[in-house]
This record gives C-alpha cells, sequence and structure tokens, in this order.
C-alpha cells in the first residue's frame, strides 16, 4: 500500500458499493482514503491491481470490476484505458478472457452476489503487507525502490507552473535547485562523462514525464506543460507508479537511475521537435481510379502528387529533414481497443514513414529515405482524409500524432476520449448538432471524393452573382488570408447569399454531405449572449444545470478536430447583437496571429481547472451587416480590427440583365425600365440628407428566383414594388408619407 492508498480502505469502500449494488467511482476511493485525486491518479491503477492480485489468490471475484469513471457510475460501464488495465491484469492472473466486455460484466454480477457474505476486512497477511509495501516503494525501503531521478518528477512540474508553464531547461534547473530535495551533494557530483548528475536526472525526469504526456518540447530549447501536465501532482508514490509504467510500456533499459547514462537531450536526433524547421507530412498513396502507389513509391524511393492542380503549393514546401508518412483512412466500428459505444470510429491507417532527401521542384515529386512498417498502426479520432496534409507541430493534438507516427509512442485513448469533440461521442453524453454520421462515409476515405462536385468562382458567378470574377477573386483572398470577412451593404444586396457561396467556395463544394458538418450559421439579435455562442450554463433535462457548448465553440472544437480542411461559421446580422459581448474572450482569438496553441487562454466558464481554448486556423467567420439599420450602434472598433470588409453595391448591370433575360425571360425594354427606375430611386435616396447611400435598394427586390419564369414582367415588377419597396419606403420616409407615396408613383408609371 502506499502512503496515501491502503488496500484494505479501498477494500472496504468498494465492499459496501458492492453490498448496494453500487459502482464506485475513482476519485470516490481517492476521497475515502483522505487523499486528492490529482495526486494519487498515477497510482491507482497499481494500487487496484494489488487488489486484484489478493482476490484472483483467494479465489474471490474481482473487487475493482466495479470502479468505474465519475460518469459512468450509473451505468457502470468500464471502459478504455481502464477496462485494458483491468483486462490485462485479470489474465495475468489466470482468467481466460475472450469478450471483454462480457467478462467484466460477469465480475461485476458475481461481486454483487458475493458481496453480502464477503469478508468486513481484506486480513492481509504479514507476508503479503510486507510484498505490497515494497511492491509500492512505501515500506521499509526508504523510499529507493526506485531510480533517484524519480523524486523529481513531481518537483518538475511544480517548478514549470511557477516559471509560467513553459521556460529553457537553464531556467527549470534554477528554479528546481530552491527545492529542498536537491542537496549540495547533487549539484557537485558528477557522472563518468564529467557531466553534472543533478542536471542529467532532472533530463531523466523530463524524458519520462514528456512519455507520459505532461511535458514536451514545442520547439528547440524549451520545454512546455501539456494541459494535463498543468493539472498533474505528483508524490512520490505517484511518480514511482508512473516511472514503472512508462519504464514497462516503452521498455525501457538504458536509465541506471544514478545519473551515469546520458538522459536524452533537446539538442540531439532524439527529439523529433529538435529543429523548428522541420515539417512533418502525411500523404496518401492512392488516387481516384488508380491503384495503390505504396510498393512503387518505397522501390523507388519517392513520393509524388498524383494531381495536375491539387497540393502543387503544398509539395513545393518539402524540404530535405522533414518527415514523411504514407497513410490511408478508414472507419472502424468493431474489434477496437476502446470503449466506442458501438458508433464508428475515423481511424488513419500509417503504412510507411520516411525522410525526405530532395525535392524535385516539379510540384510532384519528392525523394525519400522510406522506412516500411513491420505492421501497419492504426490511429484513431484526429484523422487526416485528404491525400496531402501538413501536420501542425504547434497544436498539441498533432504533436501527439506526430510522437505516434514518428517516435513509436503508444496512442493514449484515455486522452482522446477526454477531449470534448469525442467525449461527446463516445461517453454518453447527449448528441449535438456536430454529431458525426460515419456510417455513411465510405469504407476507404484515403481516395479523393471523386464524386463530390467542386465548387470555385465560376460557380458562384453561374449560380446568379452580379459581381466581377476579379471582385469575388479578392474576397475569398481576403478571407483566407485575414480568416474573418463581413459583408456589408444596403439591404438587398446579396449578403447573406454571397456569404454562404463564398463558404462553399472556401470549403470547396457546396454537396450536402460535406457542408452540413463544415458550415454553421446564426443570426445574432439584442438578445443573444456569449452563453448562447460560446458556452453557458443551461438545463439538462434532469432538473440540473449543465455546461452547454454554444455554436461557436462546438464549431471550434470540430475544427480542430478535423485539421485537414476548412469549418466556416456565418454570422448575420453580425451587428444586431452586441459583439464584443457575445465574442467574449472569442474576440482576442479571432485575430489571425493568435490562432495557435500558444496563444490559448481561459473562458470564462471552464470545464475543469486551467481548461484552456483558441480558435484554429481552419476555422473562418464570415459575417453580414445591413448598415441601413438606424437602430444598430457602430460597430466596436475591436471587431473592425479583427476583420476585413466588403462594401456590396446594387448590381443592376449587365450581368443582372442577362440572368433575368436567359433565366426568367424578361424582355430587354423591360429591365431597361427597371433598371431605370430602380438606379432614379437610388439617386433619390442617396441624396436625402436623412437618409444616405447606405439606404438605396439592392438589387436582389428586382431579381427573379433561380428557376423562376416571368410570364408577364410588368406585373411581376408592379407586386414587387407594392408588396415589398413601398413598406420600405414607407418605413425610410414615416415623418414624410407623401415622399413616400411620390416615390412610389414614380417606379410604377408607365406601366
Amino acid at each position: 500500500m502506499t502512503e496515501q492508498l491502503d488496500l484494505n480502505t479501498t477494500y472496504k469502500a468498494i465492499l459496501e458499493a458492492a453490498r448496494t449494488r453500487q459502482f464506485i467511482s475513482y476519485g470516490d476511493l481517492a476521497k475515502v482514503n483522505g487523499a486528492a485525486w490529482r495526486k494519487v491518479r498515477r497510482a491507482m491503477n497499481h494500487h487496484l491491481g494489488d487488489l486484484v492480485e489478493i482476490a484472483a489468490k483467494r479465489d474471490w471475484p474481482m473487487p475493482s470490476a466495479i470502479v468505474v469513471n465519475k460518469s459512468n457510475v450509473g451505468s457502470g460501464l468500464l471502459e478504455g484505458e481502464a477496462r485494458d488495465g483491468f483486462i490485462n491484469a485479470a489474465k495475468s492472473f489466470g482468467f481466460d478472457v475472450i469478450d471483454p466486455a462480457a467478462f467484466v460484466r460477469e465480475q461485476q454480477d458475481a461481486l454483487f452476489a458475493w458481496a453480502p457474505t464477503a469478508p468486513n476486512e481484506l486480513e492481509l497477511t504479514s507476508e503479503e503487507l510486507a510484498k505490497f509495501q515494497k511492491s509500492n516503494g512505501s515500506g521499509s525501503t526508504g523510499r529507493k525502490d526506485g531510480p533517484h531521478f524519480v523524486r523529481l518528477f513531481g518537483p518538475l512540474l511544480d517548478a514549470m507552473r511557477g516559471l509560467g508553464d513553459a521556460a529553457e531547461p537553464k531556467q527549470i534547473f534554477a528554479a528546481l535547485v530552491k527545492n529542498p530535495l536537491v542537496t549540495e551533494e547533487d549539484l557537485k557530483a558528477k557522472n563518468k562523462n564529467g557531466l553534472s548528475k543533478y542536471e542529467n536526472q532532472v533530463g531523466w525526469a523530463k524524458f519520462y514525464l514528456a512519455k507520459a504526456g505532461l511535458i514536451e518540447s514545442k520547439r528547440r530549447g524549451t520545454w512546455h506543460l501539456t494541459s494535463e501536465g498543468r493539472e498533474t501532482h505528483l508524490d512520490y508514490d505517484a511518480a514511482l507508479a508512473l516511472f514503472r509504467d512508462i519504464r514497462a510500456r516503452y521498455r525501457i533499459v538504458n536509465d541506471d537511475g544514478i545519473g551515469n547514462v546520458a538522459a536524452p537531450s533537446d539538442q540531439g536526433t532524439g527529439d523529433i521537435f529538435d529543429d523548428p524547421n522541420r515539417r512533418f507530412w502525411f500523404v496518401g498513396a492512392v488516387w481516384g481510379g488508380t491503384d495503390d502507389q505504396m510498393e512503387r513509391f518505397l522501390r523507388e524511393g519517392i513520393w509524388q502528387n498524383g494531381y495536375q492542380d491539387k497540393y502543387i503549393e503544398h509539395v513545393g514546401r518539402m524540404r530535405p529533414g522533414d518527415r514523411i508518412a504514407i497513410k490511408a483512412a478508414l472507419v472502424k466500428k468493431y474489434g477496437l481497443p476502446f470503449e466506442n459505444q458501438d458508433k464508428p470510429v475515423s481511424c488513419m491507417r500509417i503504412k510507411a514513414i520516411g525522410t525526405i532527401t530532395e525535392n524535385l521542384n516539379d510540384g510532384r515529386t519528392v525523394k525519400v529515405d522510406w522506412k516500411p512498417l513491420d505492421e501497419p498502426r492504426d490511429w484513431y479520432f484526429y484523422t487526416y482524409r485528404v491525400t496531402l496534409v501538413e501536420a501542425d507541430a504547434s497544436d498539441e493534438l498533432a504533436r501527439r500524432l506526430i510522437q505516434f507516427t514518428f517516435n513509436d509512442h503508444k496512442q493514449d485513448y484515455e486522452f482522446w476520449l477526454r477531449q470534448s469533440y469525442w467525449a461527446k461521442r463516445y461517453r454518453n453524453r447527449a448528441p449535438t448538432f456536430t454529431d458525426i454520421e460515419f456510417e455513411n462515409e465510405e469504407a476507404d476515405a484515403d481516395i479523393e471524393r471523386a464524386e463530390i462536385t467542386p465548387y470555385a468562382i465560376g460557380d458562384i458567378l453561374n449560380d446568379g452573382c452580379f459581381l466581377s470574377k476579379e471582385a469575388l477573386a479578392s474576397a475569398l483572398s481576403h478571407l483566407s488570408v485575414k480568416k474573418n470577412l463581413i459583408l456589408q451593404g444596403p439591404p438587398g444586396t446579396g449578403k447573406t447569399w454571397l456569404a454562404k457561396r463564398l463558404g462553399y467556395a472556401l470549403i470547396g463544394t457546396k454537396d450536402r454531405a460535406i457542408t452540413r458538418k463544415r458550415m454553421r450559421s446564426i443570426q445574432f439579435h439584442p438578445s443573444l449572449s456569449y452563453e448562447d455562442f460560446v458556452r453557458g450554463w443551461r438545463p439538462d433535462g434532469n432538473g440540473d444545470l449543465s455546461l452547454i457548448d454554444g455554436v461557436f465553440l462546438e464549431s471550434v472544437e470540430t475544427a480542430r478536430a478535423e485539421p485537414d480542411g476548412p469549418f466556416v461559421v456565418i454570422v448575420e446580422e453580425i451587428n444586431r447583437g452586441n459583439p464584443a459581448q457575445i465574442f467574449g474572450e472569442m474576440l482576442t482569438l479571432l485575430e489571425k496571429d493568435k490562432r495557435s496553441e500558444a496563444d490559448a487562454i481561459e473562458l470564462a466558464y471552464r470545464r475543469e481547472p486551467g481548461e484552456r481554448v483558441f480558435i484554429p486556423s481552419n476555422l473562418y467567420v464570415i459575417g453580414t451587416m445591413n448598415i441601413a439599420d438606424r437602430s444598430l450602434a457602430l460597430v466596436d472598433l475591436a471587431l473592425r480590427r479583427r476583420f476585413a470588409f466588403v462594401t456590396l453595391e446594387t448590381a443592376l448591370n449587365e450581368s443582372w440583365r442577362l440572368w433575368c433575360k436567359n433565366k426568367s425571360g424578361i424582355d430587354g425594354q423591360t429591365l431597361d425600365r427597371i433598371q431605370q427606375l430602380v438606379a432614379e430611386l437610388n439617386d433619390e435616396i442617396a441624396a436625402d440628407r436623412s437618409l444616405g447611400a447606405q439606404f438605396r435598394i439592392g438589387h436582389s427586390y428586382v431579381t427573379p428566383a433561380p428557376g423562376e419564369v416571368i410570364g408577364d414582367a410588368r406585373t411581376w415588377f408592379r407586386g414587387i414594388v407594392e408588396t415589398e419597396i413601398a413598406p420600405l419606403l414607407e418605413e425610410y420616409w414615416f415623418d414624410n408619407l407623401d415622399q413616400a407615396a411620390k416615390s412610389k408613383a414614380r417606379l410604377l408609371k408607365g406601366l
């Protein structure tokens, strides 16, 4: 038993729950032991493993079968790494496990049946007591059961928190020296190579904490705490448990524990992120209608872009020294190494890895020193589904994938299942708009979606846009560069219509199967709040309040989880609400230069202490703004600085005439008359000092809908004037209705 976790205390707590046929959480076990969960969670698996050993030797049901995550106390579902650890422990003591889920349920039922007559105390023998004391490093061994550097795990995390979560090694060494655990002898000692044993031991501590996902090197010469590392506190027992787990998982045998063997260095080749200019590429080897090219690539020592008109710019950025992996994307539902609630999960199969040695600068071919894998490795959740993607090494999620692919790290399924995007799908949470129906996706999605019709600027023009091709290209360029764009203009100039089509063009298609997931729309209004748009407390239907993510934060999560394509949020009437209040912290994060994990900030409502959020670079915001509404306040200057603005004007031009004539059959003479009448009205509105140019009538009022054939164009126009334009004029000149009546009469004159 450890200093904070007592086997008999844990056993009695489990037994008490079992006698009432209830499940118990890991946190509850920590609480009955008088320990903080954050300090013992690393030691808990070993602690429960000891209990499994005792039960197996006494022919009892396994007590830890009813110990589950807090969110599963009601259902009793044992999943993820918790179930893997439980099954592995059972197998090590002779249990034959064919169906893990069925085995867990059998053990739970057996424990409930056995509990009423079970012994009230664990009654450890002296031999058992001595064994478990020694195995946990808290007996008479003086806490020297593990390597000397293990004692630095907790203090190292504490020192980095004190330095703002990130620092250079020399700063960390200086801060850690102040800890009482570091003695003068430690500082003076040298190893056989003449290096400081103290600094070497800190290096080994960092190595293990990095393997555990608590520390990382985002750039050369700097150590960073991960989000999990910021919240992890380790005493010696928990540190020793972490050390043993990592050592066994990665089969590490070269740390002698006394400082003679040099620790892996940030400056050496052992760190995949040692070169800040190194890029990481994930590429496909199959294109529409072609065979798998991987064997040819490996044989010829190359990778080639199979397209003449795509990915050329990406290939041009590949450099010698960059790492590259051949992957295939698919969807899996059965035989997964974690509990997936019988739902399909996105999977990326890594088939070969290599290092780029030369770029032939033809936009297609790079030479590669390939390393084929003995067996393909499957990576889940965070996957790339297009042929060529650069993994963003500044993002923690991408770094985990990079470590898995190129450094042979194992995927921490529990980490991914804790992330909100995937937790909503696989952790029995209420479904949201962003739930993905994977069943409808292709089994092998690495092949480009040839059946999806592309959408570009030419398609916007064909749909009925009356701007020039150059104006559309400029607007799309502003959106791509700035990340945020507002279309402003008088009523009827097609702002909402164009916003959606710019979104389609950015995504590359208007196919509903793609855009329903990648494009979201919301309209601002005076009652909309931060709690609606970002995150807030809402009734959950069970009489409680739950922290619910709004449209924008859901889009942020989705875009970060699927980084290989653009996502768009359209905000209609962005100035009808209070943008600064509705966006909250997101207003800061919208800025294109703050779209990285390094600029993440805490939200007003956090799911857990230290939670930080940033807006990924593949999320774009398109707003629309009616500049003719008297009730709207001036737009916040901070909002203006973060958006590019494009003003739309009334476009009764030749493109408009051709559309109306060819699509709706309106004769040229009537079109000339309508064009003249609306232009005269707009001149009148613009010259009125109480109105101005922003109140002019847009072309949408006098443009037939697609597919609408106009039989009698004059009657059609009269109807538009009577039911749409005249009421608007009466609103404009509410204090001068005679003026409105005269303007209406001029529109109808001669019709």
